[in-house]
C-alpha cells in the first residue's frame, strides 16, 4: 500500500494564495495620504483636520476624506451642516469648507444616527467615497482612517493607491503596542510610511515647565526601532481642543499660534517628500 504524505494539496494552495489587487488612484487627486493611529483616542482626527489645513496654508490644493464610518468627526470639526449634492444621482460633489474639499458619511446621515453596518457595507461606502466623489484637481487628499487594522484599512491598502501613511500616537506604552501593529500592517501591505507623530506629547504650563503626562519620547523611539521617519511632537494644548470643538481647526482659526506652526512644519516636510 502506497504511503501518502500529509500536506496541503496544490489546488488548495492555489485557491488560498494571496490575491493580486489592482490599486487605483482616487480620481481628481495626485497623492493620497492616510492618517492612521491603530489605537483610538490619540487625537488622530484633530491631527488630520489641522494637517490638511496646514497643507492648504502652504499653497496646496487639499481634500479630506473622513473614512471612519462608525465614528465620523469631520462634520463637527469642520462645522459643516449641509449635505453633498449629486447632479446625476450617481456621483457626489464634495463640500468645500475653509478652502478644503470634504466628504464624510456624517454628511449623509443624521448626526445621532449609529452606523450599525457589517464589513461589506463599510467597504461599499469607502469605494463610493473613493470612486464616485468628484474630487477636483487636488495635490493631496488626506484620509482620516478609523482606529485599528480592519476592513477600511484593507480596502485602502489593497484596492486604492495610497501614496503614504502618517501614524499618530501618544507616547504611552499601551498606545505604542498598537502603533507597532500598524507599522507592521502597512509594511505587509506595501504602503509607504511617511512618518510618525507624537501627539499629546507633553503639557507645558504658563511658566514653561513641561509635564510628560503620557510618557516621554515613546513615539520617537518606535520610529528609530522600525527605521521610520519621526515628524515631530505636538503638545497638549487647550486652544487646539477648543478650536476642534468649535468647528474651526486651530490652523485655520489662529494660523500664527505656536501649535499651528508645528503643523505647518510637518506639512512642509511631507510636501518635500512628494513634490
Amino acid at each position: 500500500m502506497d504511503k501518502k504524505t500529509a500536506g496541503l494539496s496544490d489546488t488548495f494552495k492555489k485557491n488560498t494564495a494571496p490575491k493580486s489587487f489592482v490599486k487605483n488612484p482616487i480620481k481628481g487627486t495626485k497623492f493620497t495620504i492616510a492618517i492612521s493611529s491603530a489605537k483610538g483616542g490619540v487625537g488622530k482626527s484633530t491631527f488630520a483636520m489641522n494637517f490638511a489645513l496646514a497643507l492648504k496654508s502652504i499653497g496646496l490644493k487639499v481634500g479630506i476624506l473622513d473614512a471612519d464610518i462608525y465614528g465620523p468627526s469631520l462634520p463637527k470639526m469642520m462645522s459643516i451642516n449641509e449635505k453633498p449634492k449629486s447632479e446625476d444621482g450617481k456621483s457626489m460633489t464634495p463640500i468645500t469648507q475653509y478652502g478644503v474639499q470634504c466628504m464624510s458619511i456624517g454628511l449623509l446621515v443624521d448626526k445621532d444616527t449609529p452606523m450599525i453596518w457589517r464589513g461589506p457595507m463599510v467597504t461599499s461606502a469607502i469605494k463610493t467615497f473613493t470612486q464616485k466623489v468628484l474630487w477636483n484637481d487636488l495635490d493631496f487628499i488626506i484620509v482620516d482612517m478609523p482606529p485599528g487594522t480592519g476592513d477600511t484599512q484593507l480596502t485602502f491598502a489593497q484596492e486604492i493607491k495610497v501614496d503614504g501613511a502618517i501614524i499618530v500616537s501618544t507616547p504611552q506604552e499601551i498606545a505604542l503596542l498598537d502603533v507597532k501593529r500598524g507599522i507592521n500592517m502597512f509594511d505587509k501591505l506595501k504602503v509607504p510610511i511617511v512618518g510618525l507623530v507624537d501627539n499629546m506629547s507633553f503639557f507645558e504650563n504658563e511658566e514653561g515647565k513641561k509635564y510628560n503626562i503620557f510618557g516621554e519620547d515613546g513615539v520617537e523611539k518606535v520610529a528609530k526601532e522600525y527605521k521610520k521617519k519621526f515628524l515631530g511632537k505636538i503638545p497638549i494644548n487647550i486652544d487646539l481642543r477648543v478650536a476642534a470643538d468649535c468647528g474651526k481647526p486651530l490652523v485655520e482659526e489662529n494660523p500664527n499660534h505656536k501649535i499651528s506652526s508645528i503643523f505647518k512644519e510637518m506639512a512642509t516636510k511631507v510636501k518635500e517628500s512628494f513634490l
